[in-house]
C-alpha cells in the first residue's frame, strides 16, 4: 500500500454500498454530480493529502512554530500545502458554484477533508477552523459580513479562528471576562485575553478572522449575556482592501504534546484601548451563532480522531505483515524459520480492535455526514426535520466516542510496533501524541456525556432519540432473520434493551435530582456510542453478507473481514461499558460522595 491514509476499498464500501450516496445527485443542489465526480474529487484529496501533507508531518511535528520578533515563524511547507488545498478547490469543496465552491455533498466533502487531517492534521487545521468559521458567518452574518470576510475566506485569502477559552473559565463559557463596549459607529471595543486559540496568529494568510465571545455591558449574567464578534487581525477596508493593524495581540505560544505543527496562542485583545469587533446576530445570542461553529468543529474533531486512528492500523498492519518473530506455540524446533507477527493470535486482536474502533468511527461520522444534506435538501419536511434531530441527538457521540476508542486504537498500534513503536522513528507515537488532544477539545468526554443525557436524549420528550432505536430495531429484526448474522442482532438487542432501560431510569432521576442522574453521564456515552457503532457495524455486516452472495465490487477477503470484524466488535468491545450498566441502572453515587478532602 503506498499511502497509509485510508482504505480505499473501505471508503467506497461505505458512501456507496452501506450509505448509498448516490441517491443525492436526486436534489437539485447535487444534479451535476455522479458518483464519477464524487470519486474525482475523492482521488484529488488523497493524492493531495499523500503527496502534499503527508511528507512534511513529522517535520512539523519536530520544528514546530516558533515565536520570534513578534511573529509566528513556521515551516515553508505549511504554506505551500495549503496553497495547494486553495489552488485545487478543496478547500472550498462544500460551497456553491458561485462562490468558488464544488457543491459536494457533505459525505463526500467531509471524506476530502478527513484524507487530509489523516495525512497532517496540524497543517489540515489552519484551513479546517477557516471553514467553520466562514460556515458561521455565512450563517449567521450579514450580507456586508458575508462579502467582506467570508468570501476571502473561502478563496483561502483570510483564514479564521473561534476564541472562546479563557484562563480563568475553562469550558465554563457562562464565565468569560472579555467585554465588548458598543461605539457610536455601531462597532464595538473588545477587550480580554483569549487562550489556547489554535491558528490564533501566523503569516499564512493576508488576514485572520477571529470570532470572540464577549459580554456587553449590559448582559446578563451567565451564558445567556454572551454576545459574538468578527474581530479581524487587520481591519477590512469597504474596497476589500487590508487597513491598519487592529488591536490583537500575540501574547505567546503554547507548546503542546502533539497537534504541534498548529500554532496554539495566547492572544490579548484591547491592550491599547479596545479592538475592533462587529456584532455577529443579536445581542447576548452569542452561543447560538458560536454553536453551529463548534457543532461543525465538534464533528471535524471525531472525523479527524478517527482518521488518525485508522492511520495508525495502517502503519500497524503493514508492520505487522512485515516484521517476523516467533513462532507457533507448537513449534518447538528453533531452526525454523520465525513467522510474521500477525500470525500470532494476540496481535490480531489488537489489529480486529483497531479495526473494530477506526472502520466503525468511519461509519459513524459518514452516516451523520449523510444528516445534513437530507435535513438541508429533503424533499418532505418531515425527512428534513428527522435527519435535524438526529444530527443534533449524535453530534456529542461523533465528537467523544471516535476520539476515545480511535485514540486507543492509536494506542494499540504503538503496542503492535512494540518498542519500536515507543521511538520516534515510527509515526505511530506521533499518531496518538496528536489524537490525545481530541478527547479534550470542543468538549471533554464528561461534558459530552452530559450534553447527551442532559439535553439531546430528552429533546422533544425523546422523539429523535425513539427514531434512532426505531431505526436500529429495523436492522435488528431483519438481521435476527439471518442465520450469519442471528447471533449478532442478538447481542445487540440484549444491548439495546439495557440502554433503554437506563436511559429511562436517568431521565426520570434528572427531573428530581439532575446532579445525581448525570454523576456518570461519561458511562452513559460510552454505552450508547458502543450501541451506536454497534448497530453500524451490523449494517455492515448484513450488506456485505449480501454482496457475498451476489457477487460485491470487492474482494471476497474484504467482505469476509467485514463480518470478522462486525463479530469481533459485538462479542469482545460491546459487553466492556454495558458491563457497568448496574453502576447507570443504579445511578451510583460514589464519585459524588467522595470528600475532596479524601483524596
Amino acid at each position: 500500500m503506498s499511502q497509509k491514509i485510508i482504505n480505499t476499498d473501505d471508503l467506497a464500501f461505505l458512501l456507496y454500498e452501506l450509505l448509498d450516496i448516490e441517491r443525492f445527485t436526486q436534489f437539485p443542489r447535487y444534479e451535476d454530480h455522479s458518483r464519477d465526480t464524487f470519486d474525482a474529487a475523492i482521488e484529488l484529496a488523497l493524492k493531495v493529502a499523500s503527496e502534499t501533507f503527508a511528507p512534511h508531518n513529522h517535520a512539523c511535528d519536530e520544528d514546530e512554530p516558533r515565536f520570534e520578533n513578534g511573529k509566528v515563524v513556521i515551516r515553508p511547507e505549511v504554506a505551500e500545502a495549503l496553497k495547494v488545498l486553495r489552488d485545487t478547490g478543496l478547500m472550498a469543496a462544500s460551497q456553491d458554484y458561485e462562490r468558488g465552491g464544488m457543491q459536494l455533498p457533505a459525505a463526500v466533502s467531509q471524506t476530502c477533508i478527513g484524507l487530509i487531517k489523516g495525512a497532517n492534521v496540524s497543517t489540515q487545521a489552519y484551513a479546517g477552523l477557516t471553514i467553520a468559521a466562514c460556515n458561521l458567518i455565512m450563517a449567521h452574518g450579514t450580507d456586508e459580513q458575508k462579502q467582506r470576510y467570508a468570501e476571502p475566506m473561502m478563496a483561502g485569502r483570510f483564514f479564521g479562528t473561534m476564541c472562546l477559552t479563557e484562563p480563568h473559565a475553562g469550558s465554563s463559557l457562562g464565565d468569560i471576562k472579555s467585554r465588548a463596549v458598543p461605539q457610536d459607529d455601531g462597532t464595538y471595543r473588545i477587550s480580554g485575553n483569549k487562550i489556547f486559540i489554535s491558528a490564533g496568529d501566523h503569516e499564512l494568510s493576508d488576514n485572520i478572522i477571529h470570532l470572540v465571545l464577549a459580554k456587553l455591558p449590559d448582559a446578563p449574567p451567565g451564558a445567556k449575556g454572551i454576545s459574538l464578534f468578527i474581530v479581524p487581525k487587520f481591519l477590512v477596508n469597504d474596497d476589500g482592501s487590508l487597513g491598519e493593524r487592529n488591536d490583537v495581540t500575540l501574547a505567546g505560544l503554547i507548546h503542546k504534546m502533539g497537534y504541534r505543527g498548529t500554532t496554539s496562542t495566547m492572544l490579548n485583545f484591547g491592550e491599547k484601548g479596545g479592538a475592533v469587533g462587529y456584532l455577529v446576530g443579536e445581542p447576548h445570542n452569542g452561543l447560538a451563532g458560536m454553536f453551529h461553529m463548534m457543532n461543525e468543529a465538534r464533528l471535524g474533531v471525531g472525523l479527524g480522531s478517527v482518521m488518525l486512528g485508522y492511520t495508525g492500523y495502517l502503519h500497524a498492519l503493514e508492520y505487522a505483515r512485515e516484521r517476523s518473530q516467533g513462532r507457533p506455540l507448537k513449534e518447538r524446533d528453533p531452526a525454523t524459520p520465525m513467522i510474521p507477527i500477525i500470525e500470532h493470535a494476540d496481535v490480531r486482536r489488537m489489529l480486529m480492535a483497531q479495526k473494530a474502533f477506526v472502520e466503525g468511527g468511519l461509519a459513524l461520522c459518514l452516516y451523520t455526514a449523510t444528516l445534513i444534506d437530507e435535513k438541508k435538501h429533503a424533499d418532505d419536511p418531515a425527512v428534513r426535520e428527522e435527519a435535524a434531530g438526529l444530527n443534533d441527538l449524535l453530534t456529542p457521540i461523533v465528537k467523544s466516542w471516535p476520539s476515545q476508542f480511535c485514540l486507543e486504537a492509536n494506542s494499540l498500534a504503538i503496542q503492535v510496533h512494540g518498542g519500536y513503536g515507543y521511538t520516534r522513528e515510527y509515526p505511530v507515537e506521533q499518531f496518538y501524541r496528536d489524537n490525545r488532544l481530541n478527547p479534550i477539545h470542543e468538549g471533554t468526554h464528561g461534558i459530552q456525556g452530559q450534553d447527551l443525557l442532559g439535553r439531546k436524549v430528552a429533546m422533544q420528550g425523546g422523539k429523535h432519540y425513539q427514531v434512532l432505536l426505531g431505526r436500529i430495531r429495523s436492522t435488528l429484526d431483519a438481521c435476527a432473520a439471518i442465520a450469519e448474522l442471528e447471533d449478532g442482532a442478538q447481542r445487540l438487542t440484549a444491548d439495546l434493551e439495557t440502554l433503554e432501560e437506563i436511559t429511562e431510569v436517568l431521565q426520570a432521576l434528572r427531573k428530581t435530582d439532575p446532579e445525581r442522574a448525570l454523576a456518570n453521564a461519561y458511562l452513559y456515552m460510552e454505552c450508547f456510542g458502543h450501541v451506536l457503532v454497534g448497530w453500524l457495524w451490523l449494517r455492515q455486516a448484513q450488506v456485505a453478507l449480501e454482496a457475498l452472495q451476489n457477487g460485491g465490487e470487492r474482494p471476497e477477503s474484504f467482505y469476509r473481514g467485514k463480518l470478522h470484524a462486525c463479530d469481533y466488535f459485538l462479542r469482545y468491545e460491546l459487553p466492556k461499558p454495558m458491563a457497568l450498566a448496574s453502576v447507570l441502572r443504579d445511578a451510583d453515587r460514589t464519585t459524588l460522595d467522595m470528600p475532596a478532602e479524601c483524596f
